[in-house]
């Protein structure tokens, strides 16, 4: 029994079947005001971006109707477009998750990476039809895609795609850190080389030999995907150049920021096909 009560096996499950889905079709249709009728999303939503990751953007069993909206960059200067790739499942990597379509918004405007704001909106309705738009927000230009079927999957499916997820956790969440430590050193390299041109007139020039040091070994560790040497190095890159900044402001009389330390990390939409 379920809470101490017996259930009741009178009710024939087909006619339950067809009665409820006589009152989800009138609640849809505004002809029954006194029930209310929860559907959720069946898996989560979302898209790729930078290295292969699944950003999630609509979370599993969230209540539909629903719109979620999330703010994405570009991961190359003046990068002409986007492409969005509209990804279904729990997994941490798109290429194991369902891919529900692709579209490209084009005509961003030139800028360099990590500067465009692109919204990407996920609006489910009541129907459980997905529309994905992309807008930059500096052009207005935009791109949608409208998608059927994302929230009426069989049971079996949803239940295999999470059972899949949940045996893959653990080497999932792996891959994943390693890439984002990937997309971070990628991040601070491009950061830094751009704050030693900001700074060139100001520092001496044995301090920008060991930053530019410290950047060649870090770019060879990126392209040999050396995973340990890139966390080691990302954070040698940040502490001196934080030293670097600090002795900047004290020299202009200036009070250092307490975000010091901090550095922008894009989550990029590659440059579309």
């Amino acid at each position: 029994s379920l809470l101490g009560k017996e259930p009741n096996q009178t009710v024939n499950p087909d006619e339950v079947v067809a009665v409820g889905a006589a009152v989800q079709a009138g609640v849809l249709g505004g002809e029954v005001k006194d029930i209310l009728l929860l559907d959720v999303t069946p898996l989560s939503l979302g898209v790729e971006t930078l290295g292969g990751i699944t950003t999630k953007i609509t979370p599993r069993n969230t209540i539909i109707p629903t719109k979620k909206s999330e703010t994405f960059s570009t991961a190359v200067d003046n990068q002409p477009n986007v492409e969005i790739h509209v990804l279904q499942g729990e997994r941490e990597l798109a290429k194991d998750n369902k891919s529900l379509g692709t579209f490209r918004l084009d005509g961003i405007a030139s800028a360099p990476r990590g500067v465009p704001q692109i919204e990407v909106t996920f609006d489910i309705d009541a129907s459980g039809i997905l529309s994905v738009t992309a807008k930059d927000k500096a052009t207005n230009k935009q791109q949608s895609i409208t998608i059927s079927g994302a929230s009426t999957l069989p049971k079996e499916d949803v239940e295999r795609m999470v059972e899949e997820a949940e045996a893959n956790a653990a080497a999932d969440k792996e891959k994943s850190a390693k890439i984002e430590t990937k997309n971070q050193a990628d991040s601070v390299c491009y950061q830094t080389k751009k704050q030693l041109e900001e700074l060139e007139s100001k520092i001496d020039a044995s301090e920008k030999e060991k930053v530019e040091s410290l950047l060649t070994k870090l770019q060879t560790a990126i392209d040999t995907d050396d995973t340990d040497s890139m966390k080691s190095l990302t954070e040698e890159v940040k502490q001196i150049m934080m030293e670097i900044g600090q002795k900047v402001y004290s020299q202009t009389d200036s009070t250092p920021t307490t975000d010091s330390d901090s550095e922008t990390i894009e989550t990029d939409f590659s440059v579309g096909k």
